[in-house]
């Protein structure tokens, strides 16, 4: 006990002197780093360390760092080392277990605010099971991800109110429980941390509501009841215009409650029910740097760098020229340690993108380059253009639709809302008529299949009915891709390239309708669903002598980002036909590559891999129940770093100039991560197969097999943002597959072709997803 005094004694006074130093150096050289330097340079055995212990030997050690903070623990190869205490100079503590520098492990972090976290480390960050209890009396026990809280778990807010169930990115989701201190309680959904979905509110005279919730009110069907037996049902809104609903009273008094107002619940009853905000962290753990020394002797002379917790080398220590040198390739200098693989800058780790083990396998490494530029998608369809006029009657009709007054739409739609024959005819003569205005195109007539459901749709994807409009109707005109897909699709895009429209045939038309009820409740019931968002299904019938036809579909297209796709893969998991059939001179960032083509894995950090899993099995479910097949994965890929010469650069290094990507993409950097930690709901900008940070391995396909599917690792990565979704699914298994498949069979192998059976296809497809896709571990 005395010595451990004697240390804190000691260490307070290196911080005051470090201060002083600090101030005197400012004011008479300017800005400089405080470091012990040690000159000299003993080359008689680089095994040893200047006090002659060998690489890679665990000793206990105390350090009174250069900048004032203070070690005492477990010490390898100048870092801390499986156990040990660190102490930094603003208060902050961390008691617990290492990993060469990184918190990993058990362990306990406080804060000088008297906020503590005690439990399980990964890379620096509260990761596992872990409790916190912040300044204000706040305590939370569960599970951890990244420094937020995901998973099961308790809260119990100073407040006296208090939380039990699922967490997701440090808000509640899920199913859960809050309790207020005044006994008032609520089980049910949650989302980004609301009373969100079907859930049952409890009050304490016994009175209850049962029913669907939005934002934290009630919002669609539900029903109050009251202990006396009565309730009222019907449909809630905040909105007295659209609250409507009967009221049946008990036996035993038919005259209670019949001055009650549904309103009263929103006035009355749940206005002192807020949710609990909670403290917010200050400073993350991964956030503290170590000022430990790193040199190619493991010396403890040697000139120190300040290293985050969770690997990160800070910059702010550094002169101006210890980057160049990192680089410069001379074994003498204190600053040269490592390759630059192994020297890793890694601002990733936020999101599990952080891997020792980036040593390729024994295969010689070859640039991969970027892909070349192409120009912008598609011809832009002005007058002249063959299918001008077919353009302008789109627009007119979408105009006609969306633009069309409705009553607001609940959520929950009756069965005849998805009957095929829901159907509304529009004639539109070029002169105008009472509910269609006058136009330059020929006459024509307009189909809206099913319009109610497509404007449900519309509100649940939250598209905004006047932004809707403005893309595909407004004064830009859309753009013709330069050719029809293989089915013999045309594809058409907006301006703004976030819509995309796809000409259809009848018989898939057929498959929509078909599934459309399905396909609407899949949506309800699964947020964070891959499968292709679908918009509006319309069909536009020329008159006079053509007669002609055109039924197309309306769908989100997956790619539009600010970000530049430069890979493209269409997946289906079989190999017959899967390659494209361009030279590589014509590759370009816009080209579909197929499977064949992939020469990558990709890697999701562990909570999103998991959330991909358990929805590649809900959405092939849902495909397979309803006999499609032929569906495929459509990822897009936007490398993070680039030389200026066009070569993609691994994970973790950098090029010898610090080059990257020159042409203004936004890239995520470390202080944007830092950010994303701090403010949970900055996490909304990262969804399921949206913008997702990730990292891809490099693979290498055997020359002596033409159809090996998946090549072989080659342990090199590269920090990527990832697009995906599932496409194409209005293919059923008709006659006509059948047919292809009894074909193709005889001629190659079963296994290999597309058209099989949906039970099959969703098997293979999910046994090759779940084998390119793996968790970043």
């Amino acid at each position: 006990m005395n010595k451990e005094s004697g240390v804190l004694k000691a260490w307070e006074a290196t911080i005051r002197k470090t201060q002083a130093a600090k101030k005197r150096a400012n004011n008479f050289l300017g800005t400089m780093s405080v470091a012990h330097v040690d000159d000299d340079d003993d080359d008689s055995n680089d095994d040893k360390d200047n006090n002659g212990r060998h690489s890679g030997e665990i000793y206990h050690a105390e350090r009174v760092l250069p900048n004032g903070d203070y070690y005492t623990g477990q010490w390898c190869d100048n870092f801390p080392h499986e156990h040990g205490k660190y102490l930094w100079t603003d208060g902050c503590m961390y008691v617990g277990e290492w990993h060469r520098g990184k918190t990993m492990g058990k362990g306990r972090f406080s804060w000088p605010s008297g906020a503590t976290y005690e439990g399980e480390f990964k890379s620096g960050y509260m990761d596992g099971m872990g409790t916190y209890t912040g300044s204000n009396g706040d305590t939370y026990k569960g599970q951890w991800i990244m420094n937020l809280k995901h998973g099961n778990g308790v809260k119990n807010f100073a407040n006296g109110d208090w939380y039990e169930g699922e967490w997701r990115r440090g808000l509640q989701e899920g199913q859960g429980r809050y309790q207020w201190k005044n006994g008032k309680h609520y089980v049910g959904e949650w989302k980004n941390g609301e009373i969100c979905g079907k859930g049952t509110f409890v009050w304490t005279n016994g009175n209850r509501f049962e029913g669907y919730w939005e934002n934290g009110l009630p919002k669609g069907h539900g029903s109050f009841k009251w202990v006396d037996g009565s309730f009222y049902v019907g449909n809630w809104s905040k909105d007295p215009s659209e609250q409507n609903g009967t009221y049946y009273p008990p036996e035993s008094s038919p005259e209670a409650n019949l001055e009650w107002d549904p309103q009263d619940v929103y006035n009355i009853d749940l206005c002192d029910c807020k949710i609990c905000p909670g403290e917010k962290v200050s400073i993350l753990p991964s956030q503290k740097k170590l000022a430990v020394w790193r040199s190619t002797k493991s010396g403890d002379g040697a000139k120190p760098r300040r290293v985050s917790v969770d690997g990160r080398v800070s910059v702010g220590i550094e002169k101006p020229m210890d980057r160049m040198r990192i680089w410069d390739g001379d074994e003498s200098s204190d600053f040269v340690s490592r390759t630059p693989i192994e020297e890793r800058d890694s601002e990733d780790d936020m999101l599990g993108l952080h891997n020792d083990d980036v040593i390729p396998r024994g295969v010689p490494k070859i640039p991969l380059k970027v892909p070349r530029k192409a120009k912008r998608q598609g011809e832009t369809i002005c007058k002249g253009h063959k299918n001008y006029e077919l353009m302008l009657n789109l627009q007119l009709g979408i105009r006609h639709s969306v633009g069309r007054p409705a009553p607001a739409a609940s959520l929950d739609l009756k069965s005849s809302a998805f009957d095929p024959k829901e159907k509304v005819w529009t004639k539109f003569p070029p002169e105008g008529s009472k509910y269609t205005p006058p136009h330059q195109s020929c006459e024509f007539k307009w189909k809206d299949y099913c319009p109610l459901v497509f404007r449900t749709l519309r509100k649940l994807f939250n598209v905004d009915p006047a932004d809707y409009m403005i893309s595909i109707c407004g004064n830009d005109a859309l753009r013709e891709l330069s050719s029809p897909g293989k089915s013999g699709s045309f594809f058409y895009l907006t301006n703004d390239d976030r819509y995309m429209i796809k000409t259809i045939k009848k018989a898939e038309v057929k498959v929509l309708l078909r599934m459309l009820s399905a396909y609407y409740n899949h949506f309800r019931a699964f947020e964070n669903t891959l499968v292709t968002k679908f918009y509006g299904l319309h069909c536009v019938k020329l008159t006079g002598t053509i007669q002609k036809k055109v039924r197309f579909i309306i769908m989100g297209n997956l790619f539009r980002s600010d970000y530049t796709i430069h890979r493209r893969f269409d997946l289906k998991g079989s190999s017959l036909g899967r390659t494209t059939d361009k030279p590589e001179t014509e590759i370009d960032e816009t080209t579909i590559l197929k499977d064949l083509d992939l020469n990558f894995l990709f890697r999701l950090q562990k909570s999103w891999f998991q959330e991909f899993c358990r929805q590649i099995d809900r959405d092939c479910e849902f495909l397979e129940q309803e006999r499609i097949m032929d569906y495929s994965l459509l990822v897009g890929l936007h490398f993070r770093e680039i030389s200026t010469a066009g070569d993609l650069i691994p994970s973790g290094t950098q090029s010898p100039t610090g080059d990257s990507e020159g042409d203004g993409v936004p890239r995520l950097s470390r202080a944007d991560m830092d950010q994303l930690l701090l403010d949970p709901s900055r996490w909304a900008s990262i969804k399921l197969g949206l913008n997702m940070p990730a990292r891809v391995e490099k693979t290498i396909r055997r020359n002596d097999c033409e159809f090996q599917l998946i090549g072989e690792p080659t342990g090199e990565y590269y920090d990527v943002v990832m697009f995906f979704g599932i496409i194409d699914i209005l293919q059923d298994y008709d006659i006509s597959k059948k047919l292809e498949h009894v074909y193709k069979s005889i001629q190659y192998d079963p296994t290999s072709i597309s058209a099989v059976d949906p039970r099959q296809y969703s098997k293979r497809f999910r046994d090759f997803i779940f084998n390119i896709f793996t968790d970043d571990t």
